[in-house]
């Protein structure tokens, strides 16, 4: 049995202002380490992370499995510093699901297959400090 990481957010700010911070590329380095991500946005299309990790290069990639603009968007993520064989059963589900709630957007990410609670303990943790810079960057 697997376990999933949870983290959310209430972010000062509407929907569509917190939708763009999850799709564009260029707001997405400021909050995500630097990462550059590349997508078409759309349904099962790829997604590639790239960035560097404690002075080492990573591409971490999977597939948009859904894509509701303002609302939520779901891909598969497969990252090699995992350590796991690059197949099916190594991906993980990774959903970003947006609310207006309290005059601002609630977002909560969920990240399924964690091997144990301790991974989905230490993957909810390292959520939680992204979403707030994403929420200082949108604020910004």
């Amino acid at each position: 049995m697997t376990e999933t990481a949870e983290a959310s957010i209430i972010v000062d700010a509407d929907t569509d202002a917190v939708w763009r911070a999850i799709t564009d590329p260029e707001i997405i380095a400021r909050y995500l380490y630097g990462t550059r991500v590349e997508s078409e946005w759309r349904v099962g299309s790829p997604i590639v992370y790239r960035g560097e990790w404690e002075g080492k290069p990573y591409e971490d990639h999977g597939t948009i499995l859904e894509f509701v603009p303002g609302e939520r968007l779901v891909s598969s993520y497969y990252s090699p510093l995992s350590g796991k064989p690059d197949v099916p059963e190594s991906y993980q589900d990774v959903a970003y699901v947006l609310r207006q709630e309290d005059g601002g957007t609630r977002l909560t990410v969920t990240q399924s297959g964690c091997a144990d609670r301790a991974e989905a303990d230490r993957i909810s943790s390292n959520w939680a400090t992204t979403l707030e810079g994403l929420r200082s960057t949108v604020d910004a």
